[in-house]
Order: structure tokens, then sequence, then C-alpha cells
């Protein structure tokens, strides 16, 4: 899988003109796409279930996985809640 990724991205590379390895703001902007693409399959599956898709739902299982521990918070950061567990 990792290979044929690999050359897609390349081949996306070739017919942007981008050198490999690519220049730190494509890079960067590749990886943010990464971790913003890991996200559909979560919202996916959330549309799939026919639950509802609030602001609130994306902020506890979205926002964490795609920003992380943001500079200047401290190390015990409390972990996001499953809003979806039973009560």
């Amino acid at each position: 899988m990792s290979l044929g990724v690999g050359l897609l991205v390349g081949a996306i590379y070739g017919l942007l003109n981008v050198r490999s390895p690519a220049p730190p703001v494509i890079a960067l902007v590749g990886l943010l796409g990464i971790l913003i693409g890991e996200q559909f399959v979560p919202l996916a599956k959330r549309v799939g279930s026919s639950k509802p898709v609030s602001a609130a739902w994306a902020r506890e299982q979205c926002v964490p996985h795609i920003f992380g521990q943001l500079p200047g918070q401290s190390g015990t950061r409390e972990q996001p809640k499953n809003i979806d567990a039973p009560k």
C-alpha cells in the first residue's frame, strides 16, 4: 500500500513539476492533508450510521487528532470524551 501511495504522490509531484524531496511548505501542506484526510473515515462512519454530525462531535473527535497537543499546554491534557458512549 505504501508503495502505491508513494507512486501516486510521485506522479502528482511530476505533474506539478515539484522536485523530490519536496520544499518544506509543500511537505507540511501534504502532512496537513494526511491528517485531515484521516478524519474522513470517522466522519463517513458517523454519517453512515445516521447519527448527527455536530460541531461538538467534530471538536471532540476530530480536532485533537489533527492538532494534537498545542504548544504551551500542560502535559496533563484531558483526553477527548466519547460523546457516543451510552450514559
